[in-house]
């Protein structure tokens, strides 16, 4: 299970690093911010479409890491959910799993 956690762990920097690679390079290139970012969001109906489910996969994310750290009394892990909404799903949940698997 050691392992599994540092897979979790390098997935998170993974899940920061390189979907923000690709939205700082949208906004240099297109010079807008970050509100010409969340207008590319909405561009046509299948960007639109994927906002929607990483939105809906937040928000979910969001319950189950609330609800479990209530629970389980582990203040920590709701880190993730600054991490889920300021970066995005792809590093909030593999980081919660890393914080849901250490020992304690």
């Amino acid at each position: 299970m050691e392992r599994l956690r540092w897979v979790f762990l390098v997935l998170a920097v993974w899940g920061a690093i390189h979907p923000m690679y690709w939205f700082v390079t949208h906004m240099a290139e297109t010079g807008t911010g970050l509100s010409g970012l969340i207008d590319a969001w909405y561009v046509n109906a299948s960007t639109t479409g994927l906002t929607w489910d990483l939105t809906i996969a937040a928000v979910t994310l969001t319950v189950w890491v609330v609800a479990e750290s209530v629970q389980r009394r582990d203040w920590w892990a709701l880190v993730a959910v600054p991490a889920t909404f300021c970066i995005g799903v792809s590093c909030g949940l593999p980081l919660y799993l890393f914080l849901r698997s250490r020992r304690g």
